[in-house]
C-alpha cells in the first residue's frame, strides 16, 4: 500500500527487519567520478547505480571559478540531496502516520563566502544553509509542526551538514 507515493508496508518491513537485526540499518553508498579535460564537456561525471539501472550526473564550475556553467555545480547537488532527503524524510514520516499530502516542495538555498576555495581567507565557505517546506494537508498545525521536528532530527541530510563526521582521505596515483 502506497500513501503520499511511499510503500508504506515495504518501509514498515524494514523498521520490523532492524528491530530484529540492528545490523541491516548499516548501508554504504559509492559514487565514482571522473574529471573530464576535454572543452566543451561538464568538468565532472559519475554513473550513480541503483536497483533499476544507472543514472548519469554531470556538474561543472560556473565561469567565475573557472568552469562553463554546463550543468550544476558541485554545491548545487549537494543542496538538492540535501532538499530531496528532508523532503523524503518528511513525507515518510507522514505516510507512516497515515497523513496524506496534496503536494510538497522544498527549497535548499545556502549562502557562501568563495574567498576560502580562493585561498584570499580562512573564513568559513558556507555561511548558512536553510530549508523551507510548502505542504498542502488537512493535518492540523501542531501535526505538522511535529512531523518537521521528527524529519530535522532523522534526516540523514540534515545530521551531514550538522554534525562533524569523519572523512578519511586516500591519494593514489592511476595508471
Amino acid at each position: 500500500m502506497k500513501v503520499n507515493n511511499v510503500n508504506i508496508e515495504a518501509a514498515g518491513a524494514f523498521v520490523e527487519q532492524v528491530k530484529a537485526d540492528p545490523s541491516l540499518a548499516k548501508k554504504s553508498k559509492r559514487v565514482e567520478g571522473r574529471w573530464s579535460f576535454d572543452e566543451g564537456q561538464p568538468q565532472f561525471s559519475a554513473v550513480m547505480s541503483h536497483k533499476t539501472g544507472e543514472t548519469a550526473v554531470h556538474a561543472d564550475f560556473a565561469p567565475f571559478m573557472g568552469g562553463e556553467g554546463l550543468a550544476p555545480d558541485p554545491i548545487q547537488y549537494c543542496l538538492y540531496g540535501l532538499a530531496a532527503c528532508y523532503a523524503g524524510t518528511f513525507v515518510g514520516l507522514a505516510a507512516a502516520q497515515g497523513v496524506a499530502l496534496r503536494s510538497l516542495s522544498v527549497v535548499a538555498e545556502n549562502r557562501v563566502d568563495l574567498s576560502r576555495s580562493l585561498g584570499l581567507s580562512e573564513v568559513p565557505v558556507v555561511e548558512q544553509v536553510s530549508l523551507t517546506l510548502q505542504v498542502d494537508t488537512d493535518a492540523g498545525e501542531e501535526h505538522l509542526a511535529e512531523l518537521e521536528r521528527l524529519a530535522r532530527e532523522r534526516c540523514p541530510g540534515v545530521y551531514c551538514l550538522s554534525n562533524p563526521i569523519p572523512i578519511e582521505f586516500k591519494l593514489g596515483r592511476s595508471r
